[in-house]
């Protein structure tokens, strides 16, 4: 069976993806900060059949990154990487102005850092697979100027061209930076408490993500609505 890790699993995007890949006969590795939450995602997706691996931790940390990767090979290998761990860096989002430093390296290290850590440690696994696969959770903040979301949106786009360098140093697996597009999150919540407007749940835009998977497109930047367009 495909073995995957995902990072931020226990709720909103992380856990949707995590669900629908279980039905498909993946096993999982599942990272989140909180440990019930956690646990209680990794009962429900393992109720689908497959063998999951439910590792509370910060990503931001070297040993716990180790123990993800340790524990995919454990489950046989590695074929995905899920990058969806995030920091917003301020709660609520504020003005450039206003924005800790602190909070900044916060979101830098989570978001960026983290990503590029993770997948040192998992290459090996990855090369070795027959469809070795990076994917790293992005954002329309890493490209369009929204007033607050500074902070958040140039972790998100450095992530997008640590990406893009993965894909051209690495041919042999497939590299994705994905904006899923707005989402009803706990993450959007406390980013704009004051937003009350209905945005799609995370498991509406999860059909985009797999059709990634079944299709296998060159690596690169991907948008949710042209994913989900085709994926009806």
């Amino acid at each position: 069976m495909p073995v995957a890790i995902i990072t931020g699993a226990s709720k909103g995007l992380g856990r949707a993806l995590a669900w629908a890949l279980a039905g498909r006969g993946w096993d999982l590795v599942l990272d989140a900060r909180g440990a019930q939450a956690l646990a209680e995602a990794a009962e429900a997706v393992s109720a689908r059949g497959t063998r999951v691996s439910a590792l509370p931790g910060d990503v931001t940390d070297a040993g716990h990154r180790a123990e993800l990767v340790a524990a995919a090979w454990r489950l046989g290998g590695l074929d995905l990487l899920v990058h969806n761990a995030s920091a917003l860096g301020a709660e609520p989002l504020v003005r450039l102005e206003e924005l800790p430093l602190d909070g900044l390296r916060r979101a830098l290290e989570v978001n960026l850092v983290a990503g590029l850590g993770l997948v040192q440690e998992a290459l090996p696994l990855l090369r070795a697979s027959r469809a070795g696969t990076v994917l790293a959770v992005s954002s329309d903040a890493a490209v369009e100027a929204y007033e607050t979301w500074g902070g958040y949106g140039a972790s998100k786009a450095a992530l997008d061209q640590l990406a893009a360098v993965l894909a051209v140093e690495e041919p042999g697996l497939r590299v994705w930076a994905v904006d899923p597009g707005d989402m009803a999150t706990d993450l959007y919540a406390a980013a704009v408490p004051e937003d009350r407007e209905p945005r799609p749940e995370p498991a509406a835009v999860v059909p985009g993500f797999l059709r990634l998977l079944d299709e296998r497109p060159a690596s690169g930047r991907y948008g949710a609505p042209a994913l989900l367009d085709g994926a009806r």
